[in-house]
């Protein structure tokens, strides 16, 4: 014995390390596989549909005479624009698809660490990563942690405001003290002022 009390539980289950994927990651044969069939799938079954139909609308919008042309290069900048936007539209709406393809690789180290980071977020809180004091319920499970250490930098280093209600902020309900009356003055013929 080393000094030190073992307080695992017989059968629970220890995470696994996650490999590590960084800009030196070289993926393996299979993974070069996966990324060129999401690139081709991504590219005929969502960007150039996408893209066709953007540039169908924005046409259809610009002869009804909604947008308007530019007066010397005609519709072109405008489907441009929408080809562009359908294009990486289409890319990113295949994104989770493609994520799933990398998670059923059976050997594959990126498809190891997708499916460890879904078990992290999907992990009740403290069990896997810290939970910050920024994440809401509002944007659904976040990736993003922070650091006991980073915390108390932040409360030693930056000042502390105090939140302010959204009510309390300058708008049209708010009472300023400025009104419409105004004040009756009368003047006497040496010019003396007094109020009513």
């Amino acid at each position: 014995m080393n000094g030190r009390a073992d307080f695992r539980e017989p059968n629970a289950e220890v995470p696994r390390p996650i490999p590590h994927i960084g800009a030196d990651y070289i993926p393996t044969e299979e993974e070069r596989r996966v990324f060129a069939e999401c690139n081709d799938e991504s590219f005929w079954f969502r960007s150039v549909p996408l893209a066709a139909t953007s540039m169908l609308i924005t046409q259809g919008l610009i002869s009804k005479g909604i947008l308007s042309s530019h007066p010397k290069y005609g519709s072109i900048p405008k489907l441009i624009f929408a080809c562009i936007m359908g294009y990486f539209a289409g890319k990113l709406s295949y994104v989770k698809t493609c994520q799933e393809k990398f998670r059923n690789l059976e050997n594959s180290p990126l498809g190891e660490a997708l499916r460890s980071g879904q078990a992290r977020r999907s992990s009740p809180s403290g069990h896997y990563s810290q939970k910050s004091k920024y994440d809401s319920d509002l944007g659904g499970p976040s990736s993003f942690v922070t650091s006991p250490a980073a915390d108390n930098i932040e409360k030693e280093m930056l000042p502390h405001y105090e939140p302010i209600p959204f009510s309390a902020s300058m708008n049209e309900s708010t009472p300023t003290g400025i009104t419409d009356h105004i004040a009756q003055v009368k003047v006497n013929k040496y010019g003396d002022t007094w109020d009513e």
